[in-house]
């Protein structure tokens, strides 16, 4: 969300790979605020800071800049995926699961304005890689489930009126299946679309990164995750109609590395895993990045 919008060069590349769905969202996404009137304290930007969780303070979305995007949006034809964040208002324990409900009131004041610039938005996530042991902290099922429900009644509520709704996607996370089923099981009115995220390689710093990629077994053991994830859909079928989604897979995670994540050889990876995803049934597959690390779309130099 940092990027010169006014970038020929980029609003032309997003013209170029329309029909395109753009995820704005990641590990920051939860700790971001929305500058909305009612917003309580000052708007500020992220601020490094190593002994909070993620590394970095809060920060705050201001709506100038959100007006900005949505009229890049408009202009390039992009479908938005936004990733709200899913923590405000829990207590984040050392150990174990974040504790209380999601406080939704920033994020239905922050939709509430989106609606009234008439502002399209493809589909609002719940959070980012909270599910089962989760990055940085975690939310148990049930509780991520009420949260969900909570958000469904807030669009439904606030798009009272508006065709097409925006669609309701979660969690955003890596595949646990126990997790993941209590989560669609009591979801069943309320979820559009189930995602999750794949980074099957590990670290970008592996040394033996280039090797994993040119290992078909290394490459394979996605396939449980994407086969546990087609048989909850499918035993919850009588009751959702929520399809599954890869919300962001970048491979290897810490940005992967480059010379290696950034050129041909990762296609190996990438195109192994499209052929996966379509063959249990994945209605939408995000690649990370469009813009940034070393496996970026475009370059960004």
């Amino acid at each position: 969300m940092v990027q010169d919008l006014s970038n020929k060069i980029l609003l032309n590349a997003v013209k170029a790979f329309s029909p395109l769905k753009i995820r704005l969202g990641g590990t920051l996404q939860d700790k971001v605020l929305y500058g909305t009137p009612d917003l309580k304290q000052p708007c500020t930007s992220f601020v490094l800071d190593n002994s909070t969780m993620f590394h970095f303070t809060e920060g705050c979305l201001p709506m100038a800049r959100w007006d900005k995007l949505n009229a890049f949006f408009e202009e390039s034809g992009a479908k938005i995926i936004f990733g709200l964040n899913a923590l405000n208002g829990r207590t984040i324990p050392p150990q174990g699961p974040a504790l209380g409900a999601w406080d939704s009131t920033n994020a239905e004041s922050f939709i509430r304005y989106t609606v009234s610039k008439n502002y399209k938005i493809f589909g609002w996530e719940l959070g980012n890689e909270l599910s089962g042991r989760g990055v940085g902290t975690t939310v148990t099922a049930s509780q991520y489930a009420s949260d969900t429900i909570s958000l469904k009644n807030l669009v439904l509520d606030i798009y009272k009126g508006v065709e097409p709704k925006p669609l309701i996607l979660a969690p955003g996370g890596f595949v646990d299946p126990v997790w993941y089923k209590e989560f669609l099981d009591k979801t069943p009115k309320s979820l559009d679309v189930i995602t999750h995220h794949i980074y099957n390689l590990g670290s970008g710093a592996d040394q033996h990164l280039v090797e994993k990629i040119l290992n078909p077994t290394v490459l394979d053991n996605e396939i449980e995750a994407f086969r546990s994830l087609q048989s909850i859909i499918k035993s919850s079928a009588s009751a959702t109609s929520a399809v599954a989604w890869v919300g962001e897979a970048g491979g290897a995670y810490n940005s992967g590395r480059d010379h290696v994540s950034n050129t041909f050889l990762y296609s190996f990876w990438y195109l192994d895993e499209l052929g996966m995803a379509s063959t249990f049934d994945t209605k939408t597959y995000c690649r990370q990045a469009f813009i940034g690390g070393n496996y970026g779309l475009l370059d960004a130099t």
